[in-house]
Formats: C-alpha cells, sequence, structure tokens
C-alpha cells in the first residue's frame, strides 16, 4: 500500500510517518519502480503498535525500547514490566503536578471578586506577586521524549 493509504488506515498523517521512519522506528519501506514507497503489513502493524503506545504517552524512546524488547520474543519480560513500571511512576507524578496546578488555580480564581476593575483583579495581582512553583531539580516535565530513564535501560 501507499503512504497515503497506511496514513488513512492507521489514523496517522503521513508527515508523522515520514518522520517515524526518519528516526527509526519504523523500517523504511522497499521502493517501486515507479519510485512510490511500498508499505506491507507489518508497517501497517508497527505503526498501529506505536499509535497505541502514543495513546498511553509513551515517549519515543519508550516506544524505541519496547520495539527492541518486542523483536526478542523468547526474552524475559521482566524488562517490558520495568519499563512500564517506569512509566506508570511518571504519569503518577504528572498527576500529582496537574493536581497542585489546579489548586494554585483555584486559588487565584478565589482572588477575583465581582465588579472589580482589571486593574485591581485579584487573579493579575496574584500572577503579578506570587512567585511561580518551579518543578523540583530533576523534576519530570511533560514534553514528549523528555521521561527519565534509568541509565543503562534505553
Amino acid at each position: 500500500m501507499k503512504i497515503g493509504e497506511i496514513s488513512k488506515a492507521t489514523g496517522i498523517p503521513v508527515e508523522t510517518i515520514r518522520y517515524y521512519e526518519k528516526i527509526g522506528l519504523v523500517p523504511e519501506p522497499e521502493r517501486q519502480a515507479s519510485g512510490y514507497r511500498h508499505y506491507r503489513q507489518s508497517h501497517l502493524d508497527r505503526l498501529l503498535f506505536i499509535k497505541r503506545c502514543r495513546n498511553l504517552d509513551m515517549a519515543q524512546d519508550e516506544i524505541r525500547e519496547l520495539i527492541r524488547l518486542a523483536d526478542q520474543p523468547d526474552a524475559d519480560c521482566s524488562e517490558v514490566d520495568a519499563l512500564l513500571a517506569r512509566h506508570l511512576n511518571h504519569v503518577r507524578e504528572r498527576l500529582r503536578e496537574l493536581a497542585n496546578l489546579e489548586d494554585t488555580l483555584q486559588q487565584l480564581q478565589k482572588a477575583c471578586s465581582e465588579g472589580r476593575t482589571v486593574s485591581e483583579c485579584g487573579i493579575l495581582g496574584g500572577l503579578a506577586a506570587e512567585p511561580v512553583e518551579e518543578p523540583s531539580a530533576g523534576g519530570h516535565n511533560h514534553v514528549p521524549g523528555t521521561h527519565h530513564h534509568t541509565p543503562g535501560t534505553r
């Protein structure tokens, strides 16, 4: 199948498929005599696997590691379990960060009372005066591909 067909079948944009090829998550397809890429069922399966992992908010390095492990079907699955445990810890930490963010936003919203002007706005005053808490050193952020990994597990 051609790239447009595999894009439609997976719901993954053509540009993203090309990017996954470029970074090695998906093997480059063979080229037909016409120069068009020819995708096989294995490409479709890999793209759907990546899509499911991305839906679980896994980073590219995590997906790459899962693909590496999947290519060793007789190996012990403890590495897969460990990777998932690290990802779950990241998700839990992110949930705590979001709960803290929600609390801060609720406090700021309470600072605004009806009938006041923008110059008297408690929200804007709070944002201008209150220091915003920075994530702790070594803390996680939520930029894809920035999950922290234990050395030697990439």
